[in-house]
């Protein structure tokens, strides 16, 4: 499953990535779920260096009181707002799109990337229906409650991106050892591909590009220490890889430099 990644890592010759010193993205707004650590986390901190500035990036999480490495990146970067969300608490999602109107305002929402997730890997003979309802919630039905409620915002926008952060874990073509015996988490991210792709077909006609993409094997708490990409090369490639897309994208299924992953 990590044969091409690996190869792609080896040729590498550093995890350097110059994404933060020129601002390929031509948006107002950008907003990012799941930002108190790891891939979140480095997309807030490399669109908050870019040059010329993004005037809005919109970073999530759950407890913004305790995210103190987001905070000093807010702190350090006026562009950046700091907005409180658990993606399956849907009876907040009202006062939320309100909060997020406020910041945009008439130009909209550019980009939704849906990146907060969890990964409960119990194996096939041990894992519960709990855990199996617990992944889907986070990793399926929540980006999907929250792409639909914040659509109005994005078709008024200029680019109008739905990006769902996605995992080879979910393909059901390249199913492996490695992956194979954790279901529940494998389950959700197929789930993810397939109703970011069909919510995709839906609002097509709005001018909205709906795209699943796989940041690699990066060394984040799901990684592990045994992945090969460092977390700033796959964000600093995804920022690349997102400035490349346009409608042709929709409802592809792609990596971190923009190769299709099969489905």
């Amino acid at each position: 499953m990590f044969r091409s990644i690996i190869l792609l890592a080896c040729l590498a010759s550093t995890f350097a990535s110059d994404a933060t010193h020129n601002n390929m993205l031509n948006v107002s707004s950008i907003l990012i779920t799941g930002t108190n650590k790891g891939i979140g986390l480095e997309f807030i901190r490399q669109l908050a260096s870019l040059e010329p500035k993004i005037p809005n990036i919109i970073a999530t999480c759950r407890d913004p009181d305790t995210a103190e490495e987001l905070k000093s990146i807010a702190k350090a970067s006026n562009n950046v707002h700091i907005l409180k969300l658990d993606v399956t608490d849907y009876n907040s999602f009202d006062a939320f799109y309100a909060e997020v109107e406020k910041i945009v305002g008439e130009s909209g929402l550019d980009i939704l990337i849906n990146n907060a997730g969890i990964a409960i890997m119990t194996p096939l003979d041990e894992v519960t229906p709990e855990e199996f309802r617990k992944n889907f919630e986070v990793n399926t039905i929540g980006p999907y409650m929250l792409a639909r409620k914040l659509t109005p915002l994005i078709k008024v926008s200029h680019l109008k991106f739905i990006i769902a952060m996605s995992s080879t874990a979910g393909s059901v073509s390249s199913t492996s050892e490695i992956l194979g015996g954790f279901p529940a988490y494998r389950a959700s991210k197929a789930a993810l591909n397939m109703i970011t792709r069909t919510y995709g077909d839906h609002v097509k006609k709005d001018g909205i590009t709906s795209v699943m993409m796989f940041p690699g094997w990066v060394k984040t708490e799901l990684g592990g220490p045994g992945a090969v990409l460092e977390i700033p090369f796959s964000v600093g490639n995804m920022i690349k890889t997102i400035s490349t897309l346009d409608a042709e994208n929709n409802g592809c299924f792609i990596d971190y430099e923009g190769i299709t992953v099969p489905w």
